[in-house]
């Protein structure tokens, strides 16, 4: 069974940073992207930030320059550090893994998510 959880949000004032962590079980990095989503109340869910099995990272262009992805393969862990942090930022972010088994079939699973609030 695959599980993602994710942690390390919470509320910070602009300016600040969060660091994000998803904690994978039931797959391994060596074989799927991961990657972090985000959505905001009343839009819809969009991409921040995404990392393949080779370490090759893809960034929204709002968050280039103050986000960065990482994965540990030890740990089966992916991180989202967030610095500069606006209140645009607000969200709740989900972490993603994404594989491409065949032609047309691909697998995708989500974690439940984690909130984060940047006070203005």
């Amino acid at each position: 069974q695959v599980q993602l959880v994710e942690s390390g949000g919470g509320l910070v004032q602009a300016g600040g940073s969060l660091r994000l962590s998803c904690a994978a079980s039931g797959i391994s990095f060596r074989n799927y992207a991961m990657g972090w989503y985000r959505q905001a109340p009343g839009k819809q869910r969009e991409l921040v930030a995404t990392i393949t099995n080779i370490g090759r990272s893809n960034y929204a262009d709002s968050v280039k320059g103050r986000f960065t992805i990482s994965g540990d393969n030890t740990k089966n862990t992916v991180y989202l550090q967030m610095n500069s942090l606006k209140p645009e930022d607000t969200a709740v972010y989900y972490c993603n893994s994404h594989r491409v088994v065949a032609l047309g079939y691909e697998l995708d699973y989500w974690g439940q998510g984690t909130q984060v609030t940047v006070s203005s």
